[in-house]
């Protein structure tokens, strides 16, 4: 998906501005940049963070930075920031962007006269992209309302201008930027698990389409926010850090909340909770709370060295990573009957393997619980996996299964319950060869998280989401 830190302080900024966009390095690990102003002048970094930490590529560049402001970016994406002179002034730029017109909009743009710069492997840079079209406003907030207005997907982003950093949060609000504040200085985030250790409290949640300027002294509000959102539910589940806010709303207790309502209402007999870590660990928790069966460690993650599963770039790759980042702690687990909780199950290829060591490693009964319903569309609005068809999906392959074709009777499919829902979920069962298989509800999830239903996006559970 991607993140994005920005600072404007009294001082010196990079060391806020470093570990600020560390800060938002579980959101992907593609590109990585950062851009400081001082005197008009900018600095700007970009790395490529495949097979390396954002610190250890970045580190050695500090010193090249002297500005008082400061914006930086994990992508998974494109390369960013990038640095943009037109009639509005020069100006920095990231974005965590998904432009499903892009095609569209660059024929637009280029038979206007406009020229691109930014291409890898013949694909144009998004992000400037929206640099484009910002420029086509007579200020920044129109051009802002511009981008806005024309990009079909979403767009969150900040500006590093002299003195000064403009954060503007999607038209829908599907990606949040937190606002903190402390002595001397002010912040902006995507996550805002960046904030405690820097010395930030939050000072402001940025609405859906509200564009705020900032500087090391004040914040002031350019565009008030619009009342409908879409914030995605995945933040929650799955991609946010667990001491992460969003709305108000804890990641983490949402995580546990949605586990001790499954586990309340769930009567099979086990010896044990158990979370595939590390999204499913708040979910585990609760789970034993609300079942009131002890919760113990199965499997544990390799921290030292493994990213997440959904960064590296092929999905051979992707499946050896999650292969290889998780070790079963056999000694506990043989002959025991164990629920275990995760996030999401996407292409089940993944589990499935899993699943057979456990198995072959002597677990005697594997019950999965997700904290999330079955996932029977595509994402159109983030970059949430790298997914290319809906037959990715083991929903869609499943109801292709039954039904000849992958798209008939979703609606049924995606209501909890119904028959169609329970043929899927018990045939996605025997594909993945589990003793039982059980997923949240969506009012489970929508409950957890306390937002009204109509300003959550679940779309990727019951296509409810609009452009």
């Amino acid at each position: 998906m991607g993140g994005f830190f920005g600072v404007a302080k009294h001082e010196k900024c990079i060391n806020d501005l470093f570990y600020g966009v560390d800060y938002n390095s579980h959101m992907g690990t593609k590109r990585a940049g950062i851009a400081t102003c001082h005197d008009g002048i900018f600095t700007r970094s970009i790395h490529n963070i495949e097979n390396s930490y954002f610190r250890t590529k970045f580190e050695p560049d500090l010193g090249e930075f002297s500005g008082k402001t400061g914006i930086g970016v994990i992508s998974d994406t494109d390369a960013q920031p990038i640095i943009v002179n037109c009639h509005l002034g020069k100006f920095a730029i990231v974005t965590v962007a998904r432009i499903n017109n892009i095609v569209a909009l660059e024929k637009e743009l280029l038979a206007k006269g406009h020229h691109f710069c930014e291409h890898s492997y013949d694909i144009l840079n998004p992000t400037e992209m929206i640099a484009a079209l910002i420029s086509e406003g007579s200020d920044i907030v129109t051009g802002i309302q511009n981008v806005y207005n024309r990009v079909k997907g979403s767009c969150s982003m900040l500006l590093l201008l002299e003195g000064k950093i403009i954060a503007a949060r999607d038209r829908l609000g599907r990606t949040p930027i937190i606002i903190g504040k402390k002595d001397g200085a002010y912040a902006a985030t995507s996550e805002s698990c960046a904030f405690p250790n820097l010395g930030y409290s939050i000072e402001h949640s940025v609405g859906p389409g509200e564009i705020v300027e900032f500087t090391a002294d004040e914040m002031r509000q350019l565009k008030k926010p619009e009342k409908e959102m879409q914030i995605c539910a995945f933040l929650w589940t799955y991609y946010g850090y667990p001491v992460c806010e969003y709305e108000g709303r804890n990641v983490d207790l949402m995580r546990y909340h949605s586990g001790y309502n499954m586990g309340k209402e769930d009567n099979t007999e086990v010896d044990f909770v158990s979370a595939i870590p590390d999204s499913g660990i708040g979910m585990a928790l609760g789970y034993s709370q609300g079942k009131q069966i002890p919760y113990m460690r199965g499997i544990v993650k390799y921290t030292p060295t493994w990213p997440r599963s959904f960064t590296p770039s092929t999905q051979e790759r992707r499946e050896l990573v999650a292969k290889m980042k998780l070790i079963a702690n056999k000694s506990l687990l043989y002959g025991k009957r164990v629920i275990f909780c995760d996030d999401s199950i996407v292409r089940g290829t993944q589990l499935r393997d899993n699943v057979q060591d456990l198995f072959d490693g002597g677990v005697k009964e594997i019950h999965m619980r997700i904290s999330c319903p079955p996932l029977i569309y595509p994402c159109k609005f983030l970059n949430f996996t790298a997914s290319k068809s809906e037959m990715e999906l083991i929903t869609r392959r499943v109801i292709n299964e039954i039904e000849g074709t992958p798209d008939a009777h979703l609606e049924e499919y995606a209501t909890t319950g119904s028959e169609r829902y329970e043929k899927m979920v018990e045939l996605i069962r025997k594909h993945l060869k589990l003793s039982s298989l059980r997923f949240s509800s969506i009012e489970n999830v929508v409950e957890s998280i306390g937002l009204p239903k109509c300003k959550i996006c679940t779309h990727c559970f019951d296509g409810s989401s609009y452009e």
